[in-house]
This record gives structure tokens, C-alpha cells and sequence, in this order.
């Protein structure tokens, strides 16, 4: 018997955007990727084209060893997207990377999204694969 139900998957990121389809492409080699202005050694998050702390601007793009900890986070206890409505409750976290970056992002790896996340927690990238890119997930570093 065939079943007529669509497999619901998580909404993915277009990697052919401008300001960040090379950050999106980066992700299928699991590499967190992210700019730095070579003139005022700001740390540039979203990727974009030009530098926000000088108008010349050189950006280099470097790779983060994907550790970081957890700035903030919140329980989403109730989800209506078909993707998400079965995973609640999870966490959504900002995570500080140690390179600078902070980027939001969903905590796995957990028992209780209730008790097992703090504020401050060592957390490291654990990535979730697609067809073209992965999503830079967090997991605790034990």
C-alpha cells in the first residue's frame, strides 16, 4: 500500500542568494564560514558584500572551528509549521561562536529543552545534511 503523505521537511535557505549563498554553499562541506573587515578587524555577520564598520572595507572570509556558547535561548513549546509542530518543545538559542559570530539557531542533542540548556553552556555545530547545504545546528560539548 502506497501512502499518499509528502515527507514535511525543515524550510531551506536558497544557496544562489547573493549576500549569502556562498555561506549556504560552505555549509555542504560542514564549514561555518563568516567575514572579517581586514581594515578594522570587525567580525561582519550576515555575510554581505560590504564591510559595515568602513566604507573601504576588505572583507576575508575565515572559517570558525564551530564552537561557541549559548548567548540566549527560549522553549518553543507550540509550533504550527508542519516541519517544526512535531518537534515541539525545542530551542531556539543564540549562540556566540568563539570567533565572534552570533547566529540563531536550534539546540539538539538534548533530553529536556526545558532544564538542559543554560545560558552560557559550551555548545559545538552539529550539522544537519540536505541535498545542497547543511543547517548549523548546536549540540552541548560534554
Amino acid at each position: 500500500m502506497m501512502s499518499d503523505e509528502k515527507t514535511i521537511t525543515r524550510p531551506l535557505p536558497r544557496v544562489n542568494e547573493q549576500d549569502t549563498g556562498a555561506f549556504w554553499t560552505a555549509t555542504k562541506d560542514k564549514k561555518f564560514i563568516y567575514q572579517q573587515c581586514e581594515k578594522t578587524g570587525e567580525v561582519i555577520w550576515h555575510p554581505r558584500s560590504h564591510s559595515t564598520g568602513s566604507v573601504n572595507g576588505e572583507l576575508t572570509t575565515r572559517v570558525s572551528k564551530g564552537e561557541g556558547a549559548i548567548y540566549s535561548f527560549s522553549v518553543v513549546r507550540l509550533s504550527y509549521h508542519p516541519f517544526f509542530k512535531t518537534k515541539a518543545p525545542y530551542v531556539v538559542a543564540y549562540v556566540d561562536l568563539d570567533e565572534g559570530p552570533r547566529f540563531l539557531t536550534n539546540v539538539v542533542g538534548i533530553e529536556n529543552p526545558l532544564e538542559d540548556v543554560q545560558i552560557g553552556q559550551r555548545v559545538k555545530i552539529d550539522w544537519e545534511e540536505h541535498e545542497e547545504l547543511a543547517i548549523p545546528l548546536v549540540r552541548p560539548i560534554d
